[in-house]
């Protein structure tokens, strides 16, 4: 691992992308981290490494931007990791999904190939794709291997497919050296309000603040969701791009399997309020929803030797106490 010496992460400021800097800068603290941000991108997940990034101000619809930067920093490894990525938006929002999430990548793509036919430039590309290319699995094809159909469920799923399948063919075409990787639920301090974990999480902290009356407000609980934490997740993709040769996709996912209501139960247990009333929220549920995900990570176990570490039990505490803390600031 002591052979990276530079390093681009788009979507640096966001969830897993600031998960990612921290634990690059801790296990390998002589990388030179780069990261892709725009302009009004809020910079609060990576204050505390703030001055250890290069900030590169840019935008994925934007290629004579994308080739500024990568002349300029010259990447060994790039995660590609920025997306429109909340699945009910997409609904809403398609084609600026579409336009984020698979021009997006094929702007970075393109830059990238661009600039290996005029300076022999040659990074290996982690392109994140997502679980929801999976789309609603037959009961029998669980646990879901990388072979699985796709029957993508959304807009969002469409998008991913599309992110997916233009790294595939970047490196048969011009073997640009990509590996994918599908991300299945993951988790932890920092995750957006929007998704389920942060979400329940926050409206519980929000009640123990005495900011809302004590009901939690929720869609879909029969869902299965096997969970993550985003903390072994960016130890996953660091092994990754050491580990695992381009072309290669592979599954990435937790062991800890549940009903979307069996892990509000959890969370509600710990919880300082036993008043807390669950009420189903029509607007949180999608036209389309995809209610089985439980991965096979073999094939990525086998090229790595990684293992999830982090107890989910944990990753709950984590995640509530980051909320509270929130609004123990901004209560």
């Amino acid at each position: 691992m002591g052979g990276i010496k530079k390093v681009l992460i788009t979507g640096i400021t966001g969830f897993v992308g600031s998960h990612l800097a921290e634990y690059i800068l801790d296990k390998s603290p002589k990388t030179e981290i780069a990261g892709l941000l725009r302009w009004r991108a809020p910079k609060d997940n990576i204050m505390k490494i703030a001055d250890k990034i290069a900030f590169c101000y840019g935008d994925l619809v934007d290629i004579p931007s994308l080739k500024r930067i990568l002349a300029e920093h010259k990447p060994d490894i790039i995660f590609h990791l920025a997306a429109q990525s909340y699945v009910d938006f997409s609904f809403l929002a398609p084609v600026a999904t579409l336009q984020a999430n698979v021009i997006g990548t094929a702007n970075l793509l393109e830059a990238v190939r661009e600039l290996k036919a005029d300076v022999s430039y040659d990074p290996v590309i982690h392109v994140c794709s997502s679980s929801e290319v999976y789309g609603q699995v037959k009961e029998d094809e669980v646990p879901i291997k990388e072979s699985n159909p796709f029957r993508p469920a959304s807009p969002y799923a469409v998008s991913k497919v599309g992110e997916d399948m233009l790294a595939q063919q970047y490196w048969l075409s011009w073997g640009i050296k990509t590996i994918r990787t599908r991300m299945f639920t993951h988790t932890g301090p920092r995750r957006g309000e929007v998704f389920v974990v942060s979400t329940f999480a926050k409206q519980i902290a929000e009640i123990e603040a005495g900011l809302k009356p004590p009901a939690v407000k929720v869609g879909n609980l029969d869902s299965v969701r096997t969970f993550l934490d985003v903390r072994d997740a960016v130890k996953a993709y660091w092994l990754l791009v050491n580990k695992c040769p381009p072309g290669e996709v592979y599954n990435i996912g937790g062991i800890e399997t549940m009903t979307v209501g069996d892990m509000l139960d959890r969370l509600l247990k710990l919880s300082k309020r036993n008043d807390i009333k669950i009420e189903v929220d029509p607007a949180r549920l999608r036209p389309s929803d995809v209610t089985l995900q439980i991965p096979s990570v073999e094939k990525f176990i086998k090229a790595t030797g990684w293992k999830p570490e982090i107890k989910f039990e944990i990753t709950l505490k984590d995640t509530l106490e980051y909320w509270r803390e929130y609004f123990r600031k901004n209560g």
